[in-house]
């Protein structure tokens, strides 16, 4: 029978101690996959790319999946490679061996966790609860916002047992909702039994906005479409928790992200025939609205219910992320010690809680949730181009194992597109950039001040994430 654990060969005095039980099968893990990538960006921000691009919603969902395809790629031969939990900032620092780099990398990951949280907060305060308490939410939205990232980081002062087996049960949870909104919706436009307030109109989905080009329409919002297919790269973080992980990565990999992005696809396609542009860019609750035009006598409280489900997973999970790399730089010693401070009671690193927290309160007071989307995928394309880089650096780093190795054109390829979405061509706007450099500038200044006072600089990429 094999091994069920991994070893820690890092223990103190050379000694051997149990490392993390191997547990993930290939179901466990396609489910992990799934459920890493479904969440805020398809009940939330749909119909912001639809304002973006027009009634030809689904063009760039496709493209921002061929983007991340490519990408899964490169972590798929680097996971097989070197099958140990770390994710990019490893691979980063494996490539160039620059301490800064890397720390610039998990920095980078760490702000796309808090962005995303942020936007979840905003997803979670607007259409959805507005259809569940009524209106009167509206004028408190903001609030209700930041009450809900409060609520977050107290579960997570409070601490929280993750466990594989129970995001199966969140991830049933979320396609529970999309399976609503893909059977209503080909059942309406099939049998022509819909709301009588909707025109569905098969138009639409070869139609771009009249303002721009239709390249650059397919671009823009194609920068803020990616951030759909985003989560995929968590599941690196997986890998000593893996049965056979070279072998039984690369299946459940780019299978969860062919279901993924067939779900979003029949989703674009679905929610721009049945509902108007204009309603879908106005909304923070798309799908809710593809429920009512689809299904009138389908309690929207249900769905709502179900979608605040969703948003909530996706935010707390990216919150414990951000928390544990901002304490896994502390302990690293690579910004000041204190972020690394752990609860005496608790035992949880209250110090970046507290940090990461107010940091996404600060944003969801003064950005909108579409610059929120668009800043997290901008932040990831960045982190992606340079894990694409590094596959082709670390060719020359031979392992003794079998493993997966991507077609050189791929992350040759992944590496230029990640570039150019993330790029002023793809047609982002100048106030994305500002919002990243002051987050990483936040890291930088926190280098320089470790720095300053005689920090270590020296540290284990692999345990950032830790």
């Amino acid at each position: 029978m094999a091994n069920e654990t991994t070893v820690n060969d890092n223990a103190p005095g050379g000694a051997q101690e149990p490392g993390l039980k191997k547990v993930m099968g290939p179901k466990l893990l396609l489910f992990f996959v799934v459920g890493d990538i479904l969440g805020t960006t398809i009940y939330s921000l749909t119909g912001k790319v639809a304002g973006k691009v027009g009634g030809a919603l689904w063009v760039p969902f496709l493209v921002a999946f061929v983007v991340a395809f490519l990408t899964a790629f490169s972590y798929l031969e680097l996971v097989g490679k070197y099958p140990k939990a770390g994710g990019a900032p490893l691979y980063v620092h494996k490539a160039f061996g620059v301490h800064f780099l890397t720390f610039l990398i998990a920095f980078a990951v760490m702000c796309s966790g808090i962005t995303s949280a942020s936007s979840a907060a905003q997803a979670f305060s607007g259409d959805y609860l507005e259809a569940i308490l009524g209106e009167g939410v509206s004028s408190v939205a903001h609030l209700v916002a930041i009450g809900f990232l409060l609520v977050l980081a107290a579960i997570n002062f409070r601490g929280v047992g993750e466990s594989v087996k129970m995001n199966v049960v969140l991830t049933c949870v979320e396609l529970t909702g999309l399976a609503i909104v893909i059977v209503f919706g080909l059942y309406a436009l099939a049998s022509g039994t819909h709301s009588a307030d909707v025109d569905p109109d098969p138009g639409r989905l070869l139609e771009f906005n009249a303002g721009t080009s239709p390249l650059l329409a397919v671009t823009s919002a194609t920068a803020l479409a990616f951030f759909a297919m985003v989560g995929f790269e968590d599941s690196v973080n997986m890998a000593e928790e893996t049965r056979d992980p070279a072998k039984v990565f690369p299946r459940a990999l780019l299978l969860g992200m062919i279901i993924t992005a067939s779900i979003y696809l029949v989703i674009a396609l679905i929610t721009s025939t049945l509902v108007p542009t204009d309603k879908l860019a106005a909304s923070d609750g798309p799908l809710l609205l593809v429920v009512k035009a689809a299904a009138p006598w389908f309690p929207p409280i249900l769905f709502s219910l179900i979608a605040l489900f969703a948003v909530t997973n996706t935010a707390l999970i990216n919150m414990l992320m951000a928390s544990r790399l901002v304490y896994g730089m502390s302990q690293e010693n690579i910004i000041p010690k204190q972020f690394g401070l752990v609860h005496r009671t608790r035992r949880t690193p209250w110090v970046s809680i507290l940090f990461t927290s107010l940091i996404a309160v600060i944003l969801v007071s003064s950005l909108k949730i579409s610059d929120l989307g668009s800043t997290t995928s901008l932040l990831l394309l960045v982190v992606f181009a340079v894990v694409n880089v590094s596959v082709l650096v670390l060719r020359r780093d031979k392992v003794a194992h079998e493993h997966f190795r991507a077609p050189t054109w791929v992350p040759v390829l992944g590496a230029l597109s990640c570039a150019f979405f993330a790029s002023p061509l793809s047609g982002r706007p100048v106030t994305e950039y500002v919002i990243a450099g002051i987050l990483l500038g936040i890291g930088v200044l926190f280098w320089a001040i470790n720095f300053a006072f005689g920090g270590r600089r020296e540290f284990d990429a692999a345990k950032l994430a830790k």
